[in-house]
């Protein structure tokens, strides 16, 4: 499970406004004809020239300013692009040009005045549609209704969206300029919540991001009147992790799908390898409480483990699927815990199943593959490695091992329900099993 980082900028320029002279002759101009004629004229070689990669397909002047002191002239352009958001381009002749998308170019002045450089050729009314296609680029698929610029680099461009629920936002990282072909990295106003960087969302309080955590409580079959909430993390896939506190003394960790529908959930004592586990309420004590289920739920299906520890494998359909670490340095296995019926199968014999341990060393599962041979009369060979081989259709298995004296190990047939082995075979005889033995000394 990976988590989902966030890239910051050290520092985020601020949108340059436009000056005085410039705003009062934009408000008042507004979209003239001539404005666009000379606007066609000249801003398509300027957008080309400043590597805008834009089809200009409508454009206007919208002014100038002339800075005597510093011997400059800065031309100001809007364009309507053919795909993507359209832009504000500001030449300044003998120097840089910079290009602002229409919702930057739209933010108000410091001093709260409209902005003069607002986008108003009619193919630029609605940005935010635009900037949806960008944020879908990366994920986000609900309906956005409010957005705002944040800032940007050198070369990135930053936008804060939030999503129609109310609830959810999105900081979008895309590239400087933010044109259409961008690459976009949309992460969760949850993830800015609790990060130290300078970038947040204002669009909406933190407070209210969490409340998916009540919503999640009660589309979980589990009892929790939530007390506390927290936002864990989120993953590469699109998944967010929450924490709640319930009022029972109880947690649990909700995993919700980028759908915004509950997909998993852990109680505290299960969720200690989900994304560090439970903060809100005593894992420790509740893993403690867990362990002591689990070895009687083991005993029950005769098998033998005081639980030290365990680790929970994703499973569906009611299945509770562990593995068992136990005390006492006994040989571990995978639990299969079901209502009706249960089942621990050794480490040795966990792939079979489908499952493979990962808490319990290799080694552990040797002596239960030692004694298999044993079995058939193959007393020479200590297990010293082992390779699921495959299963067949008729229910077979077959699992290679590696004898610790060097010499060529086996391959051991098994049947399942229950789990016991038929044959075990020299190497030199079972080429015709799955492509024949490959483990180092075996070949």
């Amino acid at each position: 499970m990976r988590r989902k980082t966030i890239g910051l900028a050290a520092a985020l320029a601020l949108v340059a406004l436009a000056p005085a002279a410039v705003m009062s002759q934009s408000r008042d101009a507004g979209v003239t004809e001539k404005a666009r004629t000379q606007g066609m004229a000249e801003a398509p070689a300027v957008a080309q020239a400043a590597g805008l990669n834009c089809q200009v397909v409508d454009a206007r002047l919208i002014g100038k300013n002339e800075d005597r002191r510093a011997k400059t002239s800065t031309s100001y352009y809007e364009v309507d692009c053919q795909e993507g958001m359209g832009f504000v381009i500001e030449a300044v002749t003998g120097g840089a040009t910079n290009l602002y998308t229409c919702i930057e170019a739209a933010a108000p002045t410091a001093d709260g005045k409209p902005s003069a450089l607002a986008c108003q050729l009619p193919g630029n009314q609605n940005p935010q549609a635009e900037l949806a296609k960008l944020a879908a680029k990366d994920g986000v698929t609900c309906p956005i209704v409010n957005s705002r610029s944040i800032g940007r680099s050198a070369t990135n461009t930053f936008f804060e969206v939030a999503c129609e629920d109310g609830v959810s936002g999105y900081i979008l990282n895309t590239g400087y300029p933010a044109t259409a072909d961008t690459k976009v990295d949309a992460t969760n106003c949850l993830v800015y919540d609790q990060a130290e960087t300078n970038i947040r969302c204002e669009l909406g309080d933190a407070a209210s991001r969490l409340r998916v955590v009540d919503q999640m409580a009660t589309a979980d079959a589990k009892s929790c009147a939530v007390t506390q909430r927290r936002f864990v993390g989120a993953t590469t896939d699109g998944s967010n992790y929450f924490e709640a506190a319930c009022e029972d003394g109880k947690g649990y960790i909700y995993k919700v799908a980028n759908t915004g529908q509950l997909a998993e959930s852990w109680d505290c004592a299960r969720a200690l390898g989900i994304l560090g586990g439970c903060t809100l309420t005593d894992a420790r004590e509740a893993a403690t409480e867990q362990a002591a289920l689990y070895t009687r739920l083991s005993k029950a299906a005769g098998f033998d483990c005081d639980v030290d520890k365990y680790a929970v494998f994703p499973a569906s359909g009611g299945k509770d699927v562990v593995e068992l670490v136990c005390k006492d340095g006994k040989p571990g296995g995978v639990g299969v815990f079901e209502l009706n019926k249960s089942a621990v199968y050794n480490c040795a014999y966990a792939p079979i199943v489908g499952y493979r341990c990962g808490l319990n060393p290799e080694n552990s599962a040797y002596a239960a593959l030692t004694a298999d041979l044993k079995k058939h009369g193959r007393d020479s060979c200590v297990v010293s490695g082992q390779r699921l081989v495959g299963k067949t259709a008729d229910g077979s298995a077959y699992i290679e091992v590696a004898c610790s004296d060097g010499l060529a190990g086996y391959m051991i047939e098994y049947k399942q329900n229950p789990i016991t082995s038929v044959e075990a075979m020299g190497c030199a005889f079972a080429k015709g099993i799955a492509g024949g033995c490959k483990l180092p000394g075996n070949t």
